[in-house]
């Protein structure tokens, strides 16, 4: 499965044209990258850009940015309404699909390593990244700003960065960092009055007493006062409550809300959470929405469409061992289904339990196959990686190489072993199961058997490697025994096809 990765970077400058979109422009340069936003604003003098891609291509993307800005901003000459550290002031990873804040954190120092050591800018983690407990919070990191960061960071140990010189330049420094989706969300009040919207924001935030993961701080902007905030958890603090609250205490000084604006991009989620709550439709599912629904019934057919891509791709991964988990995944699918139609109905009474046991049971396999797919390219990758890297000595090396086999061999071993097992449900299924559904229950066996085939075979080729021969051969005849014994399981499950079936 593709891993995607969104960001939301800021750069200190919104009032160039030739900058920010130079930026925007760098980021679009590397191959699946998507630029889906740019947002420069005047008065902050700040641009927030929002790009997504794979692990990869957001990591190239991040690294030409963050260079793109050193060269042509320079923070002894930048003024703005919004605090901020350096050119390139924050760049947050954020996992969307397929990723995980684990593979996000292990981004974030890759991209901040080399960040640090081919630009010479300093580089502090923040949030899940931080390697520090004081610089979890953005906060902390940016306090003093550019100007009291250029005078600490030789001398004062505390400023010492992650990654990068410990030196004032005049690109300043850059923080990055791993955290959940954020929504900047600002409100205008029908006031000109920017201590009254400073006031607000202080009640608002967290650190005020306010609420949770709420920052706030008030601005005036055109001639009109604005709160502007950062919603760190849009699902535990929600933006009805934040908007209710605001409004609440603008009233305490007469005023009222003019208009709210979003920055940059939001999770559907946090507007469908918001009009439900204002239209009090408590029950109302997310698939009632059309789009969402249409939305639904396509990412199905983008999902099994880009498996076939990739697998059709010329990389080595996805390749058979994936392929063989899929083959076991369906299988358990399709005893599932035929214990699905079997469990509750008034002809099958007889056998309800046993149908329903092998219901739940096809479900854990269906879902532990399903994992199986993106485990074994890993393995297969974690092989190629270490027969690349050039800086483990031989022995160390060949022992790296034995534990990433044993662990390229181990996963399609156990893709045998539970799809083995998913031939017997499917089997049994079509054995007891309702008589319209026993062709899908012997079709569940058939694919169970490719999968262990197919399988055994990435077991075999990865046993020959082996220096433990003795593994190499206990692997070599189980899977042989799994092979045979699902051979058998598939001409029973025909053969009772065939009777039930009338053909």
């Amino acid at each position: 499965m593709q891993q995607i990765v969104e960001c939301v970077p800021n750069f200190s400058d919104g009032r160039n044209p030739q900058v920010y979109n130079g930026i925007a422009d760098a980021i679009r340069s590397v191959r699946g990258t998507h630029v889906l936003n740019v947002s420069a604003d005047p008065d902050h003098n700040r641009t927030v850009i929002t790009f997504v891609g794979d692990l990869e291509a957001v990591e190239e993307g991040a690294f030409r940015a963050i260079a793109f800005a050193a060269k042509h901003i320079n923070l002894d000459h930048h003024t703005g309404e919004h605090p901020r550290i350096g050119a390139t002031d924050v760049f947050p990873f954020i996992p969307v699909k397929g990723a995980t804040i684990a593979d996000c954190v292990a981004l974030a120092n890759r991209v901040g390593k080399r960040v640090g050591n081919e630009l010479g800018i300093a580089i502090y983690l923040y949030g899940d990244a931080a390697k520090r407990p004081s610089r979890k919070k953005l906060s902390t990191i940016r306090k003093g700003q550019y100007e009291l960061w250029k005078q600490e960071v030789a001398t004062n140990p505390d400023r010492q960065p992650d990654y990068g010189p410990a030196e004032p330049k005049t690109w300043g420094a850059t923080v990055i960092g791993v955290r959940p989706f954020l929504i900047a969300y600002n409100i205008y009040l029908n006031s000109d009055n920017v201590e009254i919207a400073d006031q607000i924001a202080r009640d608002v935030r967290f650190i005020g007493g306010g609420l949770r993961n709420v920052q706030a701080k008030g601005f005036l902007v055109d001639g009109q006062a604005q709160v502007s905030m950062n919603l760190q958890n849009f699902e535990k603090t929600p933006i009805y409550r934040v908007q209710e609250m605001v409004r609440r205490e603008a009233a305490r000084y007469g005023l009222a809300i003019a208009k709210a604006e979003l920055v940059g991009l939001t999770p559907q989620k946090a507007f469908m959470d918001t009009a439900k709550w204002y239209l009090q439709m408590e029950g109302m599912e997310d698939n009632q929405v059309l789009e969402y629904k249409l939305q639904e019934e396509a990412d199905k057919d983008i999902a099994l469409t880009e498996f076939v891509d990739a697998t059709a791709a010329k990389t080595p991964t996805p390749g058979g061992g994936s392929v063989a988990a899929l083959a076991g995944a369906l299988a358990a699918a399709l005893a599932q289904m035929v214990a699905g139609l079997t469990a509750g109905r008034k002809k099958y009474t007889a056998v309800d339990g046993d149908a329903r046991a092998i219901l739940a049971e096809a479900s854990q396999l269906r879902q532990d196959l399903t994992a199986a797919i993106d485990e074994d390219a890993a393995a297969f990758e974690q092989v190629m990686a270490v027969w690349r890297d050039k800086s483990l000595a031989e022995t160390a090396k060949a022992k790296a190489i034995e534990q990433a086999t044993i662990g390229a061999g181990e996963v399609p071993l156990r893709v045998a072993r539970l799809s083995r097992d998913a031939a017997k449900l499917a089997g049994k299924m079509a054995e007891i199961g309702n008589a319209n559904a026993v062709t899908d229950g012997a079709a569940g066996a058939i694919m169970a058997h490719a999968a262990v085939q197919a399988a055994g075979l990435n077991v075999k080729i990865n046993a020959v490697s082996l220096q433990n021969q003795d593994l190499a051969l206990a692997w070599t005849q189980e899977v042989d025994a799994l092979e045979a014994e699902t051979a058998v399981l598939v001409q029973i499950a025909k053969e009772i096809a065939a009777k039930r079936g009338g053909f």
